[in-house]
């Protein structure tokens, strides 16, 4: 297959989508495919040509991801030049593939925006489609969904920027909370304020990253996450930084995290993880895949915190760990990925 492997973009999870992509396009080439890697802000201008041709049986996977990185420090010049968001050649690219791979990650990626582009120019693509993906990104919208359809959520509040906030006291949530903005992810601008002073600390904090905020109950215990792939839960595996929370720096810094496969847990917990990962996944319209993550308290109650409908894809991210527990290496995951994207969208 001709196969565009979509990455980078002007999220704040850039750098983690271009390693999301590069090792995906370097999978996808293990397995005999014509994959090439393309940041879909910045393009590539290189290409005079745009077509079957531009997918080449040589190519250097590593070479693409310099270039693509290559922007980095050029983004907002290239923002305040350009009145559109697809950089050069990326959506001839995509129309010449057979399909895209979309290895983005936050926001103008995986919010849905891009997937509704897409859809209207017939172009194929993994992951859920525009509505699954928009309702996942905004984690206000996924707590009311989750409510409706009896999927535990902690309970928590909505803090737009320029309105009142009120206190820990007021706002029903309490201390100690989670303060995280509404759309972000990679846990990047989330913290867990304990006295009140940190409290206003954290909200000021979160606004420099959005302007709508979620107050939610901080759940003291274990935390798990589980990929549901077409309709079917993946081994659980649970998530325990040796410091502080799963923060952006837990997440992605070699051995701040021990991960978990299958989790050590019992069969009965294991399963109603499994079942609740798969009734948030329909509530949220998800289609194809996703990965649901979890907290469960001292008592064994679970908590869904939110739905990736684009998580990490690289061998030691936590979907691909959660596959390779199955017997699915993370080429033949990353060839699974695209055959039931491709089936659900016919």
């Amino acid at each position: 297959m001709k196969i565009v492997v979509l990455c980078g973009g002007i999220s704040t999870e850039r750098e983690i989508s271009i390693v999301s992509g590069t090792q995906v396009c370097l999978a996808l080439r293990k397995k005999g495919h014509r994959a090439i890697l393309l940041d879909v802000f910045c393009g590539d201008e290189r290409i005079k040509n745009a077509g079957p041709d531009s997918f080449p049986e040589e190519y250097d996977v590593e070479a693409a991801a310099a270039y693509a990185r290559s922007f980095d420090d050029k983004l907002e010049e290239i923002r305040k030049t350009r009145d559109w968001f697809f950089g050069p050649n990326v959506l001839k690219l995509c129309n010449a593939s057979d399909t895209v791979f979309m290895a983005l990650h936050g926001s103008n990626g995986e919010d849905g925006k891009l997937q509704a582009t897409f859809e209207l120019l017939g172009i194929p693509y993994t992951g859920s489609s525009y509505l699954g993906s928009a309702l996942a990104m905004d984690k206000n919208l996924s707590k009311q969904l989750f409510r409706e359809n009896d999927v535990p959520t902690p309970k928590g509040i909505v803090v737009y920027r320029g309105e009142e906030v009120k206190s820990p006291e007021e706002n029903g949530v309490g201390l100690p909370c989670v303060v995280k903005p509404a759309c972000g992810g990679s846990s990047v601008g989330v913290s867990i304020p304990r006295t009140e002073q940190e409290y206003y600390k954290a909200v000021e904090d979160g606004f420099s990253y959005e302007s709508v905020l979620i107050v939610e109950q901080y759940i003291n215990g274990r935390e798990f996450s589980c990929g549901v792939v077409d309709g079917e839960a993946y081994p659980v595996i649970e998530i325990a930084p040796l410091q502080g929370f799963y923060d952006y720096t837990n997440k992605y810094k070699a051995g701040s995290t021990v991960e978990t496969c299958p989790a050590d847990i019992p069969e009965d917990v294991t399963k109603k993880i499994q079942e609740t990962c798969v009734k948030a996944y329909h509530a949220l319209r998800l289609t194809s895949y996703g990965r649901i993550d979890l907290m469960m308290d001292q008592d064994q109650n679970i908590y869904c915190l939110e739905a990736n409908t684009l998580p990490g894809m690289t061998p030691t991210s936590l979907l691909p760990q959660e596959a390779a527990a199955k017997g699915i290496d993370f080429p033949s995951l990353c060839e699974k990925l695209i055959e039931v994207s491709v089936r659900d969208k016919d």
